[in-house]
């Protein structure tokens, strides 16, 4: 009888550790590799990071944060969630976030095919066919010799200032913004969304002249309050100026990846005189995603 009971005993014991582990095996939600390989992200500010979303039953699902953007990358999420998942979408992120859903400023995105998902720079915007013109001029002072100090986003070949950027709309979350790059140095000449109107800063800039804001386009007289190391009145022939787009609200003070139109001022270049941009260095980004 004692060995029966003892015999019971155990069986009962090796039944109850069987349950307790069938139990937390249950409890315990599988997990899967969300592997990112990106080209052409730069690191962001340090009051900004990178998040990637996973897109689940339409709702979406975070697959973490970061800030080095080195590739390929690996992260851990829930397997079920993974394998439901339609799209993938990469936004920016304030670094102290009380909001868990993503922002509007949404950089890559694509659709899973199977275990992978090529992501691009589409829901930004195309810039495949942008377009731009630019003249030299200071039209916000009363001074004409120094018309190569000024650069506004406009095409008066006609005789009628017209605008001179051929862009699209951007994506809730982005703004273009101007710049000339001097001496290595770029310095803004403010952010716009519509390119047949003056920027943002048309009213308020440092650096343009006291007779006027300009022409309602995108531009920039530099003629006063110069930077640290420059000066103004300068010459913008040689220097490069820029058109790129932004984040908004913007993750630094210096231009960002993605610069659809730029051009070097021709060293001969006429003030007044409508000049083509041509492509710029960064025009989309892309990648690929597999799960």
């Amino acid at each position: 009888m004692i060995r029966k009971t003892i015999l019971a005993v155990m069986v009962l014991g090796i039944f109850a550790t069987s349950c307790s582990s069938d139990d937390d095996n249950n409890n315990t939600p599988s997990t899967a590799d969300l592997t990112l390989d990106l080209a052409g992200l730069e690191a962001l500010g340090s009051d900004f990071v990178y998040e990637g979303w996973i897109i689940v039953d339409g709702s979406p699902v975070s697959t973490g944060t970061f800030t080095d953007v080195s590739f390929p990358k690996t992260f851990t999420v829930d397997a079920t969630q993974l394998t439901a998942a339609t799209t993938f979408v990469l936004s920016i992120e304030p670094a102290v976030d009380a909001d868990p859903a993503p922002a509007a400023t949404k950089i890559l995105a694509g659709d899973f095919s199977g275990s992978s998902a090529n992501v691009n720079s589409n829901l930004v915007a195309d810039f495949s066919t942008a377009t731009g013109t630019y003249i030299l001029a200071t039209p916000t002072d009363m001074d004409d010799t120094n018309e190569a100090s000024g650069v506004w986003f406009l095409d008066n070949t006609s005789g009628t200032a017209v605008t001179g950027l051929d862009l699209p709309t951007l994506a809730d979350g982005w703004k273009y913004e101007g710049w000339a790059v001097i001496d290595g140095t770029p310095v803004s000449t403010g952010t716009f969304t519509d390119a047949a109107m003056a920027d943002d800063n048309a009213a308020t800039s440092p650096f343009k002249g006291d007779a006027g804001n300009g022409p309602g386009f995108p531009g920039e007289d530099f003629l006063q309050n110069a930077p640290a190391g420059m000066t103004f009145p300068t010459d913008l022939k040689g220097a490069t100026i820029v058109v790129s787009v932004e984040p908004s609200p913007d993750n630094s003070a210096t231009p960002f990846t993605l610069k659809p139109l730029a051009h070097v001022v021709p060293t001969d270049a006429m003030n007044h005189t409508a000049i083509a941009m041509g492509a710029g260095p960064v025009v989309s980004l892309s990648g690929s995603v597999t799960r």
